[in-house]
Parts: C-alpha cells; structure tokens; sequence
C-alpha cells in the first residue's frame, strides 16, 4: 500500500482522537489513573493501598476535568509541586494539624522509592506513579478543607459553641488547577488561612516551640503544692521551679538551681512569668502560677492547636469594622473599630456551673439605670427561701414583686410557701443593683448581656469566673461614652445623670454593632508575642481529642 493510505488513516485516526477529547497517545500514568477510577464504584470511597480517600468526589472531578493525565508527575518523574505539597503537608503541623491525616507516610515511602530508582537508573512503576498521584490529590483537598473551615465540626462537641461555622468558599478543584498550573502550591493553601493576623503568628509560636522542644532535656513532672509559697519560704518545689524558669529565660542559666529559698532573684522571675501568662504579678505562687510551670512545650503546642482550630471556625463577620469581643477565658472585653483596638476593659464571666455562652449577637441599645428582672432560676433558688427566712429580704435588696404585666404587688399578699409564684421579682434602679447603673443589650437567646457591677473589687481577681453568665464590664462610664461618641448631646455628664435615675432609661444605638463572646486560651499579638490562659471551662480537652484523632 502507498504512503498517502498509511498517512491518511493515521490522520482519521488522530481527527478521531481529538474529537472525542482525548489525546491520542497518553502516558501509562494516566491511563494507570484512568483504570483505577473507572473501575472504581462511583458511590463508594477510593482506597489507594488500602487507605480510603478522603475526597473521592472532587477527585473524580478532577481527574474527569484533565482527562485522566497525571497532576504530579511528567514522563515519569515527580514535579516541583509534589515536592512542594509534602513539604506543605509536613508543615501542617504548625497549623496545629496532623501530617499524617495527609497520608505523609505513604507518600515519604513512594518519594523514598522514586529516588532510589532515580540513583538506580530504573524508571519509576506507572502504577505506584499512579498510586501516588491520587493520595497527592486527596491530601491536598483535604488540607485545603481544614485549613479553610477547620478539621473539627463544632457541632460535635458537648461543649456549645453557637458562632456560626465558616462557610466552605473556595473551590478546591479550582484551586488545585490553578496550584498546578502557576506553580503556586504554597501561595494557594495559604490563601486557605484564617483571614486574623493572630493565626498567622500562632503558626510562628508553634514552631518556635517546636524547635525549643528539641532541645528539652526537662523531664515535666507535675509540680505540687500543698498551700501558696511566698517570698522567703522555703519549699522542695522550688529547685524545680528555678529549672522551668531558666527555660522560660525568667532566670539566668548563673542562678542555683538547687536552692530550696524563694529568694528575691526568684521573686522577679516568677513576676515576670505571671505577667507574661496572664496572671497578677505578686509573686505568690499558688495553683494558677504552678499550673503555668507545668505546662511543657509539648502541652503549649497542643494548646495553641486548639485555639488555631477555633480561629479557622470563625466566619469572616467576626472581623467587621466595628465588633466588640469578650475572650471569656481572658476575662477581657475589647471594642475594636478598623482593626484598631480603641477600649479593653476587665470583665466577670459565668462560673463554671454557670458558664458564659459561645455566641455573635447585634448590640442594639443601652439601659441606664435598669431594673434587674431577677431570673426564674435564681428567683426559686436563691431569692424566695431567703424571703421566707427573712420578712424583710425584699425591702434590703431594694426588690419588688411585679405581674407579668408590670403591676405592682404588695408582698404581704403572697404565700411564699406555695408551690406556685405566677408573679416576677425585679430590683429597683440604684447603686445597689445587682446589674449596677447600666447594661448594654445585644438580644439572644441566652438572655446573657454586659453590664455594670456594684461588686467592683472582684475585678482585682485572678479567676474571674464568678457570674451567673452575664459579663459584668469594669469601666461601664467609658464604654457607654464610646457607644455614643457619635451624638455630642451624650456627654459624659449626661451619660452620669441617666445612670443615677429612679427609672430607667433605653437609648438605642444609631447602630447596630457586632457582639462576639469567644472562648480562646491561646493567641499571639501582632508582634508575635503569645499569650496562654487557663481552660477556666475545661473545654480544650475534648477539642483536642478530636483534633488529633
């Protein structure tokens, strides 16, 4: 036959090809891909060496998308950008995630594999290629979803937390194409990151701990104590204390190390630790400061991994322009407007049996000089039996008795000795309400709001756990000013009078201003600088649990 017929088949042959959208000659890798996934039931997970894909349905899209040619490979050999995704799978962990969630073990072994062949001279097996085309595929999806929206489902805890989850926002096909195609690895998966500063230098905190780790030669034993050892006691925890704190750098590596006398030296050391941690600075050390010793490099690094994991929960809402946040572990409250933290107050948050809830709300207007509408619970378990131990309880507590309507009720007429109490009790305006002078409401729910305290000396405490839930604000004067800065008639003398008033007083805000109570135990400012709080609600275990299962 002539040349012109052998020439013209193999021009239908290749029209063919490229009208039904496949090349016509393809790599073994790819057709390697192309089998696997074709015989594969479309309703079941892949497993690749026995281990289940965790993004069966986007990889199929994936693979569909590019018709089945390898992403992680050419002519046989691994990429730049499969290099760089294990690299990026290992750094995981200072994003307080697991690189073995990403099947880095599988991967290390075929990488170990490939370059041994490569030193051999042998040509790599289309199949492992192929093999590992896919685990790099699904590892990379799954990276993405939990740096995007955290590995945790909230949802899934006992403890609440009713900030609404993240919304997933990227498409992670996409991303991967456009990772391939512009060599971008790295740049992609970090666009993944939690839009907060804090995140991105709680990943630098990790790391710094993770390198400090190495060279740790502590052996971490719990200290403990029987009573708070003060300045000039002497105790046989203190050597070890001494040891912590030089590795902290509060000490110098000069200082005995085995003396048993809490001396001055030791004194500014353990200073210096308690203000670095959050705590009050006298020196004393009692159980917060001992719990702030024991904590291990090994436990700060868990630690800063929960918290990264409730970051990357966050939606972006929680970074509007205007919000108000209350770390309820930090007992602290902070208005910020453009990113610009204008006004932080001490706070009092719920005990632990009464603990503050995990939520966003609208702050929408202020109360001045308000009634305290005593809650049912409280109402039934702490006013009523004083009343019937004491006739004249209600008139000490300024209280009154009130329908459902408002009207008043003359005490005398109830029998406080009845099952049944179809009435409400109230707290007159004054310095003795329990609310104080003022309370700024966001409505929700868990009728939970900020409010002013007659109990100013609670603020001086280190644990500040000591409410019913709500968050009692130590500057209320200063806040409120804050709140109405936009209209000149609220002067600060103003704001005064309305708080010293026989009836109370509604002022709506001209906006309405996000309210989010956070629960964070771990963060890093913006110079770096991390800061650690206890788990006042013993919530970081559970999360934990689940973050490394």
């Amino acid at each position: 036959m002539s040349k012109s017929f052998f020439l013209t088949v193999f021009l239908v042959i290749a029209t063919l090809g490229f009208c039904t959208g496949y090349p016509l000659f393809r790599s073994s890798t790819s057709d390697q891909l192309r089998l696997i996934l074709e015989q594969e039931n479309p309703g079941k997970k892949i497993t690749v060496r026995g281990i289940t894909l965790h993004s069966t349905p986007n990889i199929y899209v994936y693979y569909d998308d590019r018709n089945y040619d390898e992403a992680w490979s050419v002519n046989g050999i691994l990429t730049e950008q499969a290099y760089e995704l294990r690299f990026e799978i290992r750094q995981s962990k200072f994003d307080g995630l697991n690189p073995s969630d990403y099947h880095i073990g599988l991967i290390d072994s075929f990488f170990k594999t490939f370059e041994a062949n490569k030193k051999a001279g042998q040509a790599n097996d289309y199949k492992e290629l192929a093999d590992l085309d896919l685990l790099l595929t699904d590892a990379f999806f799954k990276l993405a979803s939990h740096l995007e929206r955290g590995k945790v489902d909230p949802s899934q805890l006992t403890s609440s937390w009713e900030i609404s989850r993240k919304p997933q926002k990227a498409d992670y096909v996409s991303l991967l194409n456009r990772a391939i195609q512009e060599n971008s690895v790295r740049k992609k998966l970090e666009e993944l990151y939690p839009d907060f500063t804090i995140y991105r230098k709680g990943r630098e905190v990790i790391r710094t701990l993770d390198e400090l780790k190495k060279s740790d030669t502590l052996d971490w034993k719990p200290i403990k104590i029987d009573k708070a050892i003060k300045p000039g006691d002497t105790h046989s925890a203190i050597p070890a204390i001494r040891q912590r704190l030089r590795f902290w750098g509060h000490l110098k590596s000069g200082d005995n190390l085995d003396s048993k006398l809490y001396d001055s030296v030791l004194v500014a050391a353990v200073k210096s630790f308690q203000k670095e941690n959050g705590m009050e600075p006298d020196g004393a050390i009692g159980k917060n400061t001992v719990s702030g010793f024991n904590a291990s490099p090994s436990f700060l690094m868990d630690k800063a991994a929960i918290n990264l994991e409730r970051l990357r929960w966050l939606p972006d809402t929680v970074r509007d322009a205007e919000f108000i946040l209350v770390n309820i572990a930090n007992f602290q409250l902070d208005y910020v407007n453009k990113l610009d933290t204008v006004f932080s107050s001490k706070v009092i948050v719920g005990k632990s049996y009464h603990q503050s809830p995990i939520f966003s709300a609208q702050m929408s207007y202020i109360v001045f000089s308000p009634y305290w509408n005593i809650p049912v619970s409280i109402a039934k378990n702490e006013v009523i039996p004083a009343i019937r131990k004491n006739p004249n309880y209600l008139q000490q507590k300024n209280m009154e008795v009130v329908t459902p309507s408002g009207k008043l009720v003359d005490p005398s007429t109830i029998n406080w000795s009845s099952k049944s109490f179809p009435y409400m009790i109230r707290q007159k305006p004054g310095g003795s309400n329990s609310l104080g002078l003022v309370k700024f409401m966001f409505p929700n729910s868990h009728s939970v709001y900020i409010h002013d305290t007659p109990s100013k000396s609670l603020f001086e405490k280190e644990d500040r756990a000591l409410s019913h839930g709500c968050i009692r604000l130590q500057n209320p004067v200063k806040f409120a000013q804050i709140l109405l800065k936009d209209d000149p008639t609220w002067t600060l003398e103003k704001i005064e009078k309305a708080m010293h008033q026989e009836k109370e007083q509604i002022v709506n805000l001209p906006r309405k201003i996000p309210v989010v109570l956070i629960y964070l135990t771990f963060w890093a400012d913006s110079k770096g600088t991390p800061h650690f709080r206890s788990d006042i609600y013993g919530r970081d275990g559970e999360l934990l649990k689940f973050l490394r299962n």
